[in-house]
């Protein structure tokens, strides 16, 4: 569930900013974004994040928002694992709608090149490097057949064993173990270190987006460095994580805090 939260808040920042948005439900004004390719029957622990504002509106109502618990989550969520923390800053408000439109076109997906996702996270203000360590949180979950069958039947740049092993429960038919899960780090998935850097340089990142950060381009020696040096990793996907939740919050009187996460007031 750790990996789910950091990759929740992530989507969320990534459309309208760290908001909230992700989290709200369909309504007849909006299409919200939870059914866009990238987050359809992929993005978890709403739940969760329902529970502690329920818990905090219980004691403090109508003062902590939606988008800062989650916000919150995936810092705590890190620490969990093992990985790094940092302070938070707090102060958000919500949104009160969300863009299925801007979700499906700020969005990585699994199938893109490396200059596709280095341009989406140049729009919102991160840099290649921030790219390569924010990917570094595929250290620790778990990904669908549907987003690596392409890869693991179709890409070159594949360890054979690797590709062989992760066959066994993605068949190639389109129409079969769409929902079948695999790790992105086989060895220690619940467990945040810099595996995942030296899995891309064996060739066994699971995702194809995952594998072009280490093809022959321009971050390959970013990837090798975070190999090498797991405290530079820790340190700079602290600071990534941080720069990210300042993508455009609402603040002052922008938006509002909403009594419940999945709807406006």
């Amino acid at each position: 569930m750790a990996a789910s939260l950091i990759r929740l808040h992530f989507h969320d920042c990534f459309v309208l900013g760290c908001d909230g948005s992700v989290l709200l439900k369909d309504t007849p004004w909006f299409t919200g974004e939870q059914t866009t390719r990238a987050n359809n029957n992929s993005i978890r622990g709403m739940e969760i994040i329902d529970a502690a504002k329920q818990a905090v509106e219980a004691v403090c109502p109508g003062v902590v928002s939606c988008a800062d618990i989650l916000t919150l989550a995936a810092r705590d969520s890190s620490e969990y694992v093992k990985g790094p923390t940092w302070t938070v800053k707090l102060g958000r408000r919500d949104s009160t709608t969300a863009s299925l439109d801007l979700a499906t076109a700020d969005l990585p997906l699994a199938s893109e090149n490396l200059d596709d996702l280095i341009r989406k996270f140049y729009i919102k203000g991160l840099n290649a490097k921030e790219l390569v360590v924010l990917s570094g949180a595929h250290t620790i979950g778990q990904a669908r057949c549907v987003t690596f069958r392409d890869r693991i039947y179709n890409d070159t740049n594949i360890d054979p064993d690797f590709a062989i092993h992760r066959r066994r429960r993605c068949p190639s038919n389109n129409n079969e173990g769409n929902a079948n899960l695999a790790p992105f780090d086989p060895v220690t998935p619940n467990t945040f270190d810099n595996k995942y850097y030296r899995d891309l340089m064996e060739k066994r990142g699971l995702l194809h987006s995952d594998q072009v950060l280490f093809n022959g381009g321009k971050t390959d020696d970013i990837v090798a460095g975070y190999r090498r040096d797991s405290s530079s990793f820790y340190a700079d996907f602290a600071a990534a994580m941080v720069k990210m939740g300042d993508i455009n919050p609402l603040t002052g009187s922008s938006g509002q805090i909403r009594k419940i996460c999945s709807a406006i007031n």
